[in-house]
């Protein structure tokens, strides 16, 4: 993707005055997300503050920096981006709910989208105007998901789409969905998926909302009945879908395991010694060095984010190396959890004030992240694969035309 300026024209006192740019706009906007002590548990409220930082960013010429301006990019350079990133990550971060729209969807319509879906879709997506979703698990396909059983079949100029997908965030105040689903049964079942954009308005889509252990229900199933959709918005090569979903799925890890800001961020244990100092705890010595071992491991994923956000800027789209970033993202959520359930003590089990119910919330959460974006074994299974090179493991379906698999509720 060219930018409309090279590295090389951007001066050291045009770089600092980009930085001041930068500096200024965030002193105004980057205030941090406050609810009100409402509660949130469709998460409408942080999305909507996502959004209006998002919107103020493009209004500012800040938003998609290094995007083509022809697609509603600021057309910047790679050194825009990184200065971004690094002014960035010194502040509260506020588009972490559009993490999958900007951070998987975003980039996967430019890199594989026509000419035609890049003018259609990226301006409102660079924006903010409007979310995008990501739906490929099913409930018969999660950790393998090309078994999925979600079919898309031809009629005419349309494409009809069947099935159901599941954990599918945010899917019901999202504007678009990115979809996988088979459209050629008789080739082994990663030959025959195809990759769609999807109006999550479209007359037979259903979102019902999923109830959470903590409390929220943000994750969604989503039933395609007779889903009617252009030829057009098939994204990429028809039977092309796994290649891309792959594609997808390293950029989902890259947004897990390195965030939306840049440079060394260690914002978990920063919060934790504050709290530990506040609560009179930050003496005890094998508190603090579980809080050491949390920044440390803090400071090593942020350098792992640099890295791979370098190979990205360099036109390269993201690769296996991504699941070390998202292996080492657990590590923190399950060390985070204990370390600020240490910190809150009882009040982190039972509670007077509403605000200590976050410890619990939060301990909850992270159950997830083990879950989200591929498992711990699957990350595991890619690093060694494709990684380290080690042997693979026994694949009893390779080959195998998909319709003849008994795979989920599929029958023989």
């Amino acid at each position: 993707m060219k930018t409309q300026k090279s590295v090389a024209a951007l001066s050291q006192a045009q770089q600092e005055a980009f930085r001041q740019r930068c500096c200024e706009f965030l002193d105004e906007h980057a205030t941090g997300i406050s609810l009100g002590g409402e509660t949130d548990p469709r998460g409408e409220l942080r999305l909507r503050a996502a959004q209006k930082f998002q919107q103020a960013l493009a209004d500012a010429g800040l938003a998609g920096l290094t995007y083509p301006v022809e697609y509603g990019g600021a057309g910047l350079t790679k050194t825009h981006e990184r200065i971004w990133r690094d002014t960035y990550s010194k502040y509260p971060d506020m588009t972490f709910e559009l993490l999958i729209s900007q951070g998987m969807c975003l980039p996967m319509v430019a890199e594989y989208g026509s000419h035609e879906q890049k003018l259609k879709y990226l301006a409102w997506m660079i924006s903010g105007s409007e979310v995008w979703c990501q739906m490929f698990s099913e409930p018969g396909a999660g950790s393998d998901v090309a078994g999925l059983q979600t079919r898309a079949e031809r009629d005419g100029d349309e494409w009809i789409i069947n099935g159901q997908k599941v954990w599918t965030t945010l899917a019901h105040l999202c504007a678009y969905g990115i979809i996988i689903a088979r459209t050629d049964p008789t080739v082994p079942k990663h030959a025959g998926i195809s990759m769609f954009i999807v109006p999550m308005d479209a007359s037979g889509v259903e979102v019902r909302p999923i109830h959470q252990i903590d409390g929220s229900t943000h994750f969604n199933e989503v039933f395609f009945s007779d889903v009617r959709i252009a030829a057009a918005n098939l994204l990429g090569d028809l039977n092309d879908g796994w290649r891309m979903a792959t594609a997808m799925l390293m950029y989902e890890r890259v947004a897990i395991g390195s965030g939306t800001t840049g440079g060394i961020t260690t914002d978990r244990s920063d919060r934790l010694i504050e709290e530990a100092r506040k609560r009179g705890v930050s003496g005890d010595p094998n508190l603090r060095q579980k809080l050491m071992r949390l920044r440390t491991l803090e400071t090593c994923l942020s350098l792992v984010a640099m890295r791979t956000r370098a190979e990205i800027k360099a036109g390269r789209t993201p690769g296996p190396g991504g699941s070390v970033g998202k292996l080492a993202t657990v590590a923190i959520a399950d060390l985070h959890t204990e370390v600020s359930l240490a910190i809150a003590g009882a009040s982190g089990v039972a509670w007077e004030d509403e605000a200590d119910a976050c410890w619990q919330r939060q301990a909850l959460a992270s159950l997830s992240a083990g879950i989200a974006g591929g498992t711990t074994e699957i990350q595991r299974n890619i690093i060694g694969d494709r990684v380290l090179g080690l042997p693979r493991d026994v694949s009893v379906d390779k080959g195998v035309p998909y319709q003849d698999l008994k795979i989920g509720t599929q029958r023989n």
